[in-house]
């Protein structure tokens, strides 16, 4: 791939992605599958005006190794440098980048009930920490590929040709162009334009159903609105969370969810594939899963604590997305949750409820939003997904006609 337009891709990142603010410090979480593009990612946040950057590499191969040797109780602890770390994150609140290159595979075979049972323990000392920082920073996460990734979707190709052919998708899906500022503008209008129709009507149920089995009604928060596309901190910095991103979404009422839904793409997990799964609700729980591919591990997700069984988040994407048109099925979140409507068990958005900046984080909870350690989303569109609002004058209005934006 053109150097030029990886500097390109690097710049929407830094600038557009975490709209870096002169002197903020960055963190940047990444694999070791693109070197190359992360230093360029580094030189554009320090262009951008970063004060310092901070590079922190994995490896799945080194995950497993730790696990497989590691006990539970030394997995669990946090050393008190590492609390020390994230006091100085709530402190200095770094912008953080997150670059995903992951093989969607790449921990099958792990022992992940020991993996669970080492972050249960670890959660409540990290919860705390995490609490403070909410809302408060910006954050983004993209995509670069990944050797063993880019043979999942292109498995026909020697390795070279498939990394440059996820990269191409990886650019086109993120909409840089000649000018990828000025596109994601644009992209972020047309975003906030349907969130501002979807928050008119006073929307207090969503009703799925499609011909797959499909048939599930969530309930709202009333003070809760969507929100799409970039968003503003509670520092006043107006970022986009994610590249790239096509969806409306909003956070329901915690105990408000009734019927079954059906899956329509696989979901990666923890380094884990679950596939032909469905998810059937009572008083808002997930009370029943079935999958065809990993249903323990769906089980145990949705077992992590009490709220990682109820929905935390509803997302609108329609199927003509650009992610949806590239005909590509990404094995990955960030992805293809672009590409269909979602759904995302466990913790919901605080800053979905209206003046949220001038509410604690415990009453946006108690107004509704779900709590938990968690936050999967798993899609639920295609072309014969419809959706109806029941709103609070008693209308019953179209959202989704097949897959489609109704209005």
């Amino acid at each position: 791939m053109k150097q030029t337009i990886l500097r390109k891709y690097a710049r929407l990142i830094a600038r557009t992605g975490v709209n870096i603010q002169k002197g903020q410090d960055v963190l940047i979480n990444c694999d070791l599958d693109q070197p190359r593009f992360v230093e360029l990612l580094v030189d554009e946040c320090y262009k951008a005006g970063a004060r310092k950057v901070t590079v922190e590499f994995s490896y799945q191969p080194l995950s497993k190794l730790h696990v497989r040797h590691q006990s539970v109780t030394t997995m669990a602890k946090v050393e008190e440098w590492e609390k020390a770390r994230m006091q100085h994150y709530v402190d200095t609140l770094p912008c953080r980048i997150y670059l995903d290159s992951e093989d969607p595979d790449g921990l099958k075979g792990i022992n992940q009930k020991k993996v669970a049972a080492a972050r249960q323990k670890s959660y409540p000392i990290l919860k705390p920490y995490r609490d403070q920082m909410e809302n408060k920073y910006q954050w983004c996460i993209a995509a670069v590929p990944g050797a063993a990734w880019a043979k999942k979707l292109f498995p026909e190709l020697p390795k070279g040709k498939a990394i440059e052919k996820l990269w191409e998708a990886i650019l086109f899906t993120s909409r840089v162009t000649e000018d990828p500022v000025a596109a994601w503008e644009a992209h972020d209008k047309d975003l906030e334009e349907r969130c501002a129709y979807l928050n008119s009507l006073g929307i207090t149920e969503l009703r799925y159903k499609g011909d797959n089995g499909t048939d599930l009604r969530v309930g709202m928060i009333p003070e809760a609105i969507f929100k799409g596309g970039g968003e503003m901190s509670l520092k006043n910095v107006f970022f986009n969370p994610n590249i790239p991103t096509e969806e409306c979404f909003i956070s329901p009422m915690r105990g408000k969810a009734e019927g079954i839904v059906y899956a329509t793409k696989p979901l990666s997990y923890q380094g884990q594939l679950i596939e032909d799964f469905s998810v059937r609700f009572e008083n808002g729980k997930a009370v029943e899963v079935k999958a065809a591919k990993n249903q323990e591990l769906l089980e145990q997700m949705i077992s992590m604590d009490e709220g990682a069984s109820y929905l935390g988040e509803c997302a609108l994407v329609p199927v003509d997305s650009p992610i949806s048109e590239s005909g590509l099925l990404f094995y990955n979140t960030l992805f293809d949750e672009n590409a269909a409507c979602h759904l995302a068990l466990g913790m919901g958005f605080a800053d979905t409820i209206k003046d949220f900046e001038h509410k604690t984080l415990d009453e946006c909870r108690e107004l509704g939003i779900n709590d938990s350690m968690i936050h999967v989303d798993f899609m639920i569109g295609y072309e014969g997904l419809d959706i109806d609002a029941a709103t609070a004058d008693g209308k019953v209005v179209p959202i989704f006609r097949k897959g489609h934006w109704a209005f």
